[in-house]
């Protein structure tokens, strides 16, 4: 898959391209999957939802297929900024790998540069590379903490993501409204209470 993926961005740019092979074979799979719960492959709304499913799961992990750090490193630039900059309400989708499942909810991504700042898109197109694969929640907290802390070497980093899981809603405990909230900090997010707390105050406020 990745040999005929490496194009899917032209300079991070979304193209949808796919591989035929493992598209063939995800279509496989789905349509037995389709039969194994009793519906009838062939029938006419059917007939071409296995290729469908099998391109859309390509999509959904297509962030196998990006490196996180080259992405965030393309856009670094020289500046004599110590004041936090964050970037809010970044929709995220990812599938949880314990049930293949969706989860959603925005992530909130906020550093303090240590004399480097890095293009404000690059942010949201982290996270979506680390999302786009089977993820729990928890980590992906903690992968895009760790990139943004590797790539800038920032004064401190902090990622908090609020996302509601399918997993929960739709199957086991079945709490529809329920949304789960998980926080990293680094640096002065981590040591200084009022740091943390300041951008918290942030995320929250209406500055719109």
């Amino acid at each position: 898959m990745k040999e005929n993926l490496e194009d899917i961005e032209f300079g991070y740019e979304r193209h949808d391209l796919y591989n035929q092979e493992d598209l063939n074979l995800l279509a496989d799979i789905y349509k037995n999957i389709i039969t194994v719960s009793g519906e009838d492959v062939s029938r006419q709304g059917l007939v071409k939802t296995p290729m469908r499913a099998a391109k859309a799961f390509q999509f959904l992990m297509h962030g196998y297929n990006l490196n996180p750090n080259e992405i965030l490193s393309s856009a670094i630039f020289d500046e004599d900024y110590k004041q936090i900059v964050f970037v809010k309400d970044i929709e995220i989708y990812s599938m949880c790998e314990h049930h293949l499942l969706p989860f959603f909810g925005k992530a909130h991504v906020g550093y303090i540069p240590n004399g480097k700042i890095v293009g404000l898109s690059k942010i949201p197109r982290v996270v979506d590379a680390f999302a786009r694969r089977l993820q729990l929640q928890e980590r992906l907290t903690t992968q895009i903490k760790d990139c943004l802390q590797e790539v800038l070497n920032p004064l401190g980093v902090a990622v908090v993501i609020e996302a509601q899981h399918l997993c929960m809603s739709m199957r086991g405990i079945q709490k529809q409204n329920s949304v789960t909230t998980t926080a990293e900090y680094t640096g002065a997010f981590y040591k200084n209470l009022n740091t943390r707390q300041e951008f918290l105050q942030l995320i929250g406020a209406n500055l719109h």
